[in-house]
Parts: C-alpha cells; sequence; structure tokens
C-alpha cells in the first residue's frame, strides 16, 4: 500500500543530474520578472508566480498558502504549445521546482513543442512549506508507538489547519494555477503519489486535462491490508531468481518467511549511522519499500533487492552477518520528502481499518477485527500484523491522528474524463505492484497498462530508453506505440546464492 514517491524521485533526479541537459534554441528574448527563486534553463523561458490560495476552502478565517510554479516554456515559440506536460513525483511530500534542470531533461524530448508545468504542493518546497515538528529518519526506523506518537504530536501541532492539506486541496491549486496562466489542458504525469493526486485532478477538472501518464500507480480502493504488495515481495524474490539463476526462487520466498517470523518473536538490533530494531514489521518495511526503489536504473550495480536471497539465506539458517549488513545499507538510503507533509496528507485522505469518528480504544479494536479477518496464513510471507505494521501510511500508522476530515471519496468510472491514459508499473514493485497498477488502468474508459520487466518503483529510471520513448509517444499521440523494446530491458544482478 506505500505510496513511495522521494525514493524514486531521488533516484531519478540523480540520474538525470548526471546527464548533459538538453538545451534549446528557443528565443533569447527575456523573460518575464519573476521571483527571485525562479529556476533558469538554459533555451528556455521560465515564468514562475505565486498563487494565493485558501488553506481551507470556505474559511477564509483560517489564512491561505501559497502555491508557487515555474512554467517552462517551449524552445519553438513560434507555434502554440502542443501541450502543457504538469508531473508530480510522489510522495507526498516532495517539491520540484528545485528540481528544474532534472525535471527539464526528464522531458527533454518533448520540450520543442511542449510546455512544462512544475507546481510545489501545497506544504512543500516554495508553497508554505508545512511543519508539525516531525523527523524523517526517526520516523522511517523508528519503532511503531514511536510512529504513532509522531502522527498525533503533528496532529496537535497542526490542529484545525491540518485539515487544509488534502490530495483534493492540492488538486485545486493545480487547477488554480493552470487558469491563471491560460492553459486550456494539462497533459498529467504522475510518479507514485502522484498516480493518486493526478486522478483526483481529473475526477475534479476533468474538461482540462489532455491526457494521463501515471507511473507507479496505486488505486484510491486499495486493499487496507496491503495483501498485493506483500505477494509481490514473494514475487520479486522468485523472479530475480528465475531470471538471474543465481537463486531458487522458492527457497527465497521460504526464507523470508522463516526469517519473518524469527523477526516477530527476537527482532535484530542493527548498529551503524541509523541504528533501529529489524523486527518483522521493520523487515518489511525495507524489503518491499528500500529494496524495490529504484530496481533497474542501473542493473549491473549491486541493489538491496539483489542482495536479499543471499542474506536470508543465511539468516534463516542462523548466520545473520548478511542480513545486518542488508538492514544497515538499507536503512541508510537517502529520501526527498517532507516527512511532515507526508504524514499530514496520508492520515487525511487514505482509507483505515477503523471509523475516525471512534475513540482512540474502539479503533485499535476495529484494527484487530481486521487484521484477524487475513485469517492464519497471513499476507504473502508475511503476518498480517507484521506486515501491516510495516507500513509508515498504513495499518495502525494514523490511528491517533485526529479526525480532521473525511477519507478521500473512490472515483467513481463515469467522473474520470474519457482522455488517453497510459499506466507503467514496475514488475519488480512492491511498493506499487503490478496488480495495483492493472486496478488504477481499469478505472478509466480508455487506458493502456503495461508491465515492465526487471524494473522496481518507478520505471522511468530504467536505462535503455524504452520507457522515456514510450512516454514520449504517448503524449504526442495519446497512444503508446510498439512496446516490444521492454524486453530487451537487461535483469538485475543477484549475488548468488550457494546450492
Amino acid at each position: 500500500m506505500m505510496r513511495k514517491g522521494m525514493r524514486s524521485l531521488a533516484g531519478l533526479l540523480a540520474v538525470l543530474a548526471a546527464a548533459t541537459l538538453v538545451t534549446g534554441c528557443g528565443s533569447d528574448s527575456a523573460p518575464p520578472p519573476g521571483p527571485d527563486w525562479c529556476p533558469t534553463v538554459p533555451g528556455h523561458q521560465v515564468q514562475c508566480g505565486v498563487e494565493s490560495r485558501p488553506l481551507v476552502t470556505d474559511r477564509p478565517e483560517m489564512g491561505t498558502v501559497a502555491v508557487s510554479y515555474a512554467l517552462i516554456r517551449r524552445s519553438n515559440l513560434d507555434v502554440p504549445a502542443a501541450g502543457t506536460v504538469t508531473p508530480n513525483p510522489g510522495g507526498p511530500g516532495v517539491p520540484l521546482i528545485s528540481h528544474a534542470a532534472q525535471a527539464t531533461q526528464l522531458a527533454a524530448q518533448l520540450l520543442d513543442d511542449h510546455d512544462l508545468l512544475l507546481i510545489d504542493p501545497r506544504g512543500t518546497g516554495l508553497s508554505s512549506p508545512v511543519d508539525c515538528g516531525a523527523d524523517e529518519a526517526g520516523y522511517e526506523l523508528g519503532t511503531r508507538e514511536y510512529q504513532q506518537q509522531t502522527v498525533a504530536t503533528c496532529g496537535e501541532q497542526l490542529g484545525a489547519r491540518a485539515a487544509g492539506y488534502t490530495s483534493a486541496a492540492t488538486a485545486d491549486d493545480f487547477d488554480a494555477v493552470r487558469a491563471r496562466l491560460g492553459i486550456p489542458k494539462l497533459v498529467l504525469y504522475g510518479i507514485s503519489y502522484g498516480t493518486y493526486l493526478m486522478p483526483v485532478y481529473a475526477e475534479r477538472h476533468p474538461d482540462h486535462v489532455q491526457s494521463i501518464v501515471l507511473s507507479g500507480a496505486y488505486p484510491p480502493y486499495f486493499d487496507l491490508l496491503s495483501r498485493p504488495n506483500a505477494e509481490a515481495v514473494s514475487l520479486a524474490l522468485q523472479r530475480i531468481c528465475d531470471r538471474s539463476r543465481a537463486c531458487d526462487g522458492a527457497t527465497a520466498v521460504a526464507d523470508l518467511r522463516t526469517v519473518a517470523q524469527r523477526l516477530a518473536s527476537a527482532p535484530l538490533s542493527i548498529t551503524g549511522p541509523n541504528p533501529l530494531q529489524l523486527s518483522e514489521s521493520k523487515l518489511a518495511t525495507l524489503a518491499f519499500e528500500v529494496a524495490t526503489t529504484g530496481v533497474g536504473a542501473d542493473p549491473q550495480q549491486p541493489t538491496l533487492l539483489g542482495m536479499l536471497p543471499a542474506a536470508l539465506h543465511t539468516a534463516a539458517s542462523g548466520d545473520d552477518t548478511a542480513l545486518r549488513q542488508w538492514a544497515e545499507r538499507a536503512a541508510a538510503e537517502p529520501t526527498a520528502e517532507s516527512i511532515d507533509l507526508y504524514i499530514t496528507v496520508a492520515c487525511n485522505d487514505y482509507p483505515n481499518l477503523w471509523s475516525r469518528e471512534s475513540a482512540l480504544p474502539e479503533r485499535e479494536r476495529q484494527y484487530r477485527e481486521g487484521l484477524a479477518a487475513a485469517g492464519p496464513d497471513g499476507v504473502g510471507a508475511f503476518s498480517a500484523a507484521g506486515f501491516s505494521a510495516g507500513q509508515r501510511d498504513g495499518g495502525d500508522a494514523c490511528i491517533r491522528w485526529p479526525a480532521f476530515t473525511r477519507p478521500q471519496p473512490v472515483h467513481a468510472r463515469e467522473a474520470l474524463p474519457n482522455v488517453p491514459v497510459l499506466v507503467l508499473s514496475g514488475d519488480l514493485d512492491a511498493i506499487t505492484p503490478d496488480a495495483n497498477g492493472r486496478r488504477v488502468a481499469a478505472g478509466f474508459p480508455q487506458a493502456t497498462f503495461l508491465s515492465v520487466p526487471n524494473t522496481g518503483h518507478v520505471p522511468d529510471l530504467e536505462p535503455t530508453g524504452c520507457i522515456a520513448g514510450i512516454v514520449n509517444r504517448f503524449v504526442r499521440t495519446g497512444t503508446p506505440g510498439p512496446t516490444s523494446c521492454v524486453d530487451a530491458i537487461p535483469p538485475i544482478a543477484v549475488t548468488p546464492v550457494p546450492k
């Protein structure tokens, strides 16, 4: 169930930062004056501004938020724009304007005749960043009790202001910026959490959508026990073993189950720069969220996912050395989000196993009943309780969050615009697995789903240029065209497991 745009964006931007920025031959005329923070993109005019928006609609006493944007103009200004690509890299809580150069490189194939609109969502970056005192590393690596207390403290500090930070409010901000700039329709490009946000925009503003690309997608009506995610961890292990022949897939899954069961009652203390208790739930976090992020960006380099079968195999035999090293490396992986906004939007928007109107003891009872519905076999190779407790934005993470809002309604198929939609999913991605991507595609009248082999979260990271070409063609024509190039995406390196 996890929506993790921050790591996928961090990896994506790192790849792009190493590339040479493609410059256009656009007009030499000076762009209109803008704020001091307005980025400079060689070969392109950049128009920046700030849109003042109500914090909470119809509550003027709650004040306003500043929503900042940067519109990077196409290099060929002699003809009207063929479209305006509007990306959101996920989180929630990932800013975009500060990465304008890298975002421009990502869209380089389109920027001769398409504009690129970068908006920092309310609560992050240059758009009135929210601060409720949460610690990013502590929230990710801390115990469940620590996470729940962080959520409670965040809610207490924000108070009624927390109600202003929802996907619906962000979508309306985007449309206000669109209207201010006089753009008739947007090409929506959502990555990770952006695949949740952009359908919200499409539902609320269907007449202003040209087409939609969703990469690493999950539906608004996701499984509250995150069973597809748990099962995707097992699938990822089986696939990398089968493709590399460095391990046996069935054995890797059995080892995962063995180690998870042991850690449920006897966690390991992991030292290093980011110490943690490696419990079953923390193994779940690291295995499905951290280990499947960025997979396939550099197939020849060792990855956490590629190292996992060997680490599990020795741990299942009683030697935890490799597992400890694996967990220490996983804990050191960087993120790029505002954890304060991440908590606030997730706890405001996502449905739960309990009623928000209930008091805490009743919420806890309802949550236990929901877990019991999973049955004795658990979810994937994990127990239902263990895997749910590994969800930083699900399970019972938000159980102490005040009832500021109601969960977002499920998108009705008839409410979504009949426009071309492309849904991309990495077949090694356990954060937003294929099963969830297919459900997202099924919710649109005119959607194409593409599973991308040998890639994790998100498939845009793959180095062959196949996915970039497919996206470019789709944005230009409304169809992905031939997709057989995905068959040439190489498998990832896997640490051999002795037989």
